[in-house]
């Protein structure tokens, strides 16, 4: 989707350390478990905004002090978050509410220090966080599928903040 809106972005495998990348921006996406997320948290300091997709924001949180755990339904699912910042960079204008497209087999279950609540469900309650001061955003969604309604918003946001 970021290519789409044209932006210029390069995938880079998750064992390459943050000081080979030159970026203005970092998205961590999803993947199979935490036990595979190579570098990933690395990026973390990295003095460029980073987004967080499903077990990208796992990562952040897990890195940062916050907690990650099994989610009750696991699975995708189409699920409205109710957005509870409308003044958050990354997802305010989202607000009060917007469909996504979630997995929920792992969430994030305790906010890092820092971090603010964003956004929640019925199924999950820490569906988006974000540390503005930081630059440091997650979403338990996908916004890059067409499921989900304003996910080009979310990316839109992300990369007002990263120039």
């Amino acid at each position: 989707m970021l290519r789409d809106m044209g932006v210029e972005t390069e995938l880079v495998d998750n064992s390459t350390p943050p000081e080979e990348v030159e970026a203005d921006g970092v998205v961590l996406s999803g993947g199979p478990t935490i036990e595979e997320i190579g570098e990933s948290a690395a990026y973390l300091d990295a003095g460029v905004p980073v987004l967080g997709i499903c077990l990208g924001m796992q990562i952040i949180a897990d890195a940062l002090g916050g907690s990650v755990g099994e989610g009750e339904y696991g699975g995708y699912a189409d699920v409205t978050v109710d957005i509870l910042d409308d003044e958050d960079p990354l997802v305010g204008s989202l607000a009060p509410e917007t469909r996504v497209w979630a997995s929920h087999a792992d969430e994030v279950t305790e906010l890092p220090d820092g971090f603010t609540l964003t956004g929640r469900s019925d199924v999950c309650e820490i569906e988006s966080m974000s540390d503005a001061d930081r630059d440091l955003y997650g979403v338990q969604w996908h916004p890059e599928v067409a499921h989900t309604e304003e996910g080009e918003a979310v990316f839109e946001n992300f990369v007002a903040r990263c120039e």
